[in-house]
């Protein structure tokens, strides 16, 4: 039996930018890939506007909430996504990491979050067609 992929998806505050990278990966992988999403300096709650644009697409978004990002969380990982988040993010041998550089939707209009989104659903569906392909 093999154990299915994780991905960690880390932002600064965890409110933008990695919970829609979550919420693809989540609804896109069907199941087939563990998702896990984390801020260096997590906000109190999930950007309204992200919120919105996500609806949009049809995946729900408005029950998360913002966590701290772990060592352990980054240890358990597969793939590390960081979007922004600098150097505060611990760097284990053998992992696979990627910086994408997105816009951070904090305070935009929802046009501009629509843009960071369907940027972020492109980069979300090329890696899952990487690490685990549809059979």
């Amino acid at each position: 039996m093999t154990t299915k992929p994780s991905v960690l998806f880390v932002c600064v505050h965890n409110a933008g930018r990695s919970q829609m990278a979550a919420g693809y990966l989540q609804a896109l992988s069907g199941g087939r890939v563990e998702v896990l999403s984390a801020g260096s300096a997590p906000k109190d709650q999930i950007n309204p506007v992200a919120i919105e644009a996500m609806a949009e697409e049809g995946i729900d978004i408005a029950a998360n909430v913002p966590k701290i990002l772990t060592t352990e969380a980054v240890r358990d990982s597969d793939v590390v996504i960081t979007m922004g988040c600098g150097d505060a993010c611990p760097v284990f041998p053998g992992k696979r990491y990627e910086d994408w550089e997105l816009e951070d939707p904090a305070g935009k209009d929802l046009e501009t979050v629509r843009r960071v989104r369907d940027d972020i659903r492109s980069r979300v569906e090329a890696l899952l067609a990487e690490i685990a392909p549809s059979a």
